[in-house]
């Protein structure tokens, strides 16, 4: 039963990081309703992101060496303006946060990705012609700072990054791309910040079995290939707003678990 949890985990984790719905959101979600004990849950959601940060390595390793290689480059410098900010918010509410993980606001905070979304698409449809542009320091910053609050349970990084920007003027498919790599500098560093919290403490990292966390992993991974080549198609339309009616059914249900 146990490995059969951990199994729909990693489903999980893989689909609904990239699909805008919120990974931790339905981590959460799910520990609420089966009530597994995991160990350290935030380090269990936080292995699972590192999967499908290789999920994104995979399928944009060639932009992600373009960025390696000119480290002064407007790209590059556009992901680090947008981390930035993130890194600042993350730190400034880390306690709330943390404690955010008991699905208190899971109803909520999906709510507010299910708007977000929808806003996208009246902004689309707002006029005949959208006009769109290259993204700006500003754009990035923005961008950033809502990730920041996507770290709450229920807010969808990629839904809520992805949103920012398109509401800003840039095209669904820029986006989409740069939310994307936008995640790895980001999940790198809450690992970081994990594993020296767990070291500091003298906390165990995970109680439990590693195997069930390593299969988690692989299917996180394989998972989270499959969802960004869906979200690949979406971008080139720019439907994210189909996403809002189920996130208003799992707000819905969130409330009254």
């Amino acid at each position: 039963m146990e490995t059969l949890y951990f199994v729909l985990l990693g489903l999980v984790q893989g689909l609904t990081e990239f699909l805008p719905v919120s990974s931790s959101g339905h981590l959460v979600f799910l520990d609420k309703i089966f009530g597994v004990e995991t160990g350290n849950f935030i380090f269990v959601s936080i292995m699972l992101h590192v999967a499908t940060l290789i999920s994104v390595i995979i399928l944009y390793y060639k932009q992600i060496w373009q960025l390696i290689k000119h480290p002064f480059s407007k790209n590059t410098l556009l992901i680090v303006v947008a981390t930035i900010p993130t890194v600042i918010i993350v730190l400034l509410f880390k306690g709330f946060f943390e404690n955010a993980f008991d699905g208190s606001y899971l109803g909520i905070c999906f709510m507010i990705t299910a708007i977000l979304l929808m806003l996208t698409y009246f902004k689309t449809q707002s006029t005949t012609s959208v006009v769109y542009h290259k993204m700006t320091y500003y754009n990035a910053m923005f961008v950033g700072i809502m990730q920041g609050f996507a770290v709450l349970p229920g807010i969808s990084r990629s839904g809520s990054t992805i949103s920012a920007n398109v509401l800003q003027g840039v095209d669904s498919e820029t986006s989409t791309s740069f939310s994307f790599i936008l995640s790895i500098p980001i999940i790198l560093a809450s690992l970081v910040y994990e594993v020296y919290g767990c070291l500091k403490s003298g906390q165990q990292f995970f109680v439990g079995s590693y195997l069930n966390l390593a299969i988690a992993f692989v299917v996180a991974l394989i998972s989270g290939i499959f969802a960004i080549k869906i979200m690949k198609k979406f971008a080139k339309t720019g439907r994210y707003y189909y996403f809002s009616i189920y996130l208003v059914i799992i707000a819905l249900i969130a409330c009254f678990i």
